[in-house]
């Protein structure tokens, strides 16, 4: 990769970390397209371990020691994962003695100055642009029968599947050439933003992830490369997303997200149906909204209302044939474009919702279901 390559390969997933902070609660930022697991993932969040508690050793760029050895306060970290996730100490300190802190990791994440401008008509430009759509028709193609089998088994379109993809990779281009050992390291222990302390101790936790995956042979964290936030593979899994929610589709025993077909698009639709997919809904509901529609926009990433409540406000389906959505929860959301004083209102069921635990974005989530529609538009099938 030579320097202008290099300059637009940071350049590309800057925006596209740029773009991912524009999420509907302003409370809560997300971490990034990339990011698509337990970032973004609150069961997971729950259930990970408290590992370096606090923020006591945020801050600390210095790994080892002028003998090569451990920092004292690494050790001790060291010592804590072995413990907790019963991995010889041994192993745990092979790794860490091979992590370098990166600059631009933690370069790429630090938060941006001044308050940015939502745009919907931008972000949504950004990922349904003519490339993805392109590129995404000719990787359905290719890779059909892997697509097939995982909307058989799981009931989550191959469209679906294509978009994310899409969105997270540009189909594999764009995986990230970061040293993930270096990557999680670094946000963990120096995360830029010391306003956010939970921020590092969720890397840390994903770091514990990684090195609890290279115990298990499921990968080797010594060769492990992804985006600047630690993704990895086509679907920018985390380790913790990994460990948890990716599949051996090709059941060769091991899981690839970098070369195995089936073990990518089946990992992803496992994702969305662990977060609540619900086969044979759409992403949205073919209704008219009701009026006001603002007035039902909380800024959450779950369905809570129900089609008596919006039709009670003026909602009315825009078909005479009764929808499988209509007696599922709701939810109305905003898409915002702050510079062209608009905001586009959709009511959402619970597969939008799914997609957002990919990401915490409505942006995210309606990208993903813009593409998958114009994808699938493309190759003469029902829009999801």
């Amino acid at each position: 990769m030579n320097y202008v390559q290099t300059c637009a390969h940071f350049a590309s997933w800057a925006l596209i970390f740029f773009y991912s902070r524009m999420r509907c609660d302003a409370n809560t930022p997300a971490l990034g397209p990339e990011q698509s697991s337990d970032a973004n993932d609150t069961p997971a969040l729950t259930e990970a371990l408290a590992i370096a508690g606090g923020d006591s050793r945020a801050g600390r760029t210095t790994y080892h020691t002028a003998d090569g050895n451990l920092s004292p306060w690494l050790q001790d970290w060291a010592h804590e994962v072995a413990n907790t996730r019963n991995i010889p100490l041994a192993t745990v300190e092979d790794l860490l003695l091979k992590v370098e802190y990166n600059p631009t990791a933690a370069r790429l994440m630090a938060p941006s100055k001044g308050r940015i401008k939502r745009s919907w008509v931008t972000y949504k430009n950004r990922f349904v642009d003519p490339i993805r759509i392109r590129s995404g028709i000719e990787f359905w193609k290719q890779h059909r029968l892997a697509l097939e089998q995982a909307e058989k088994q799981y009931g989550v379109p191959a469209s679906v599947i294509v978009a994310i993809i899409g969105v997270e990779t540009v189909y594999g281009r764009q995986t990230g050439d970061f040293k993930v050992l270096d990557a999680l390291a670094t946000l963990g222990f120096s995360y830029p933003d010391n306003s956010r302390p939970e921020r590092g101790e969720l890397f840390r936790n994903q770091l514990a992830d990684l090195i609890d995956l290279h115990h298990q042979n499921k990968l080797d964290a010594r060769a492990a490369y992804g985006s600047y936030a630690g993704a990895m593979g086509l679907p920018q899994f985390m380790p913790g997303s990994l460990m948890r929610y990716a599949v051996d589709g090709d059941n060769d025993k091991k899981i690839d997200l970098y070369n195995s077909m089936p073990d990518i698009v089946t990992s992803v639709a496992n994702f969305l149906i662990m977060h609540g997919w619900q086969p044979e809904l759409p992403i949205f509901a073919n209704t008219t909204l009701p009026a006001a529609p603002e007035q039902f926009v909380d800024g959450g990433l779950e369905a809570k209302l129900s089609f008596a409540d919006l039709h009670a406000e003026g909602a009315r389906l825009r078909t005479t044939d009764k929808q499988p959505w209509q007696k599922r929860p709701l939810g109305v959301i905003n898409l915002v474009d702050e510079p062209r004083g608009t905001v586009e209102y959709r009511v959402a069921t619970e597969n939008f919702y799914a997609i957002t635990q990919y990401n915490r974005s409505y942006f995210y989530a309606a990208s993903v279901a813009d593409l998958a529609a114009e994808l699938s538009e493309r190759m003469g099938k029902s829009t999801p």
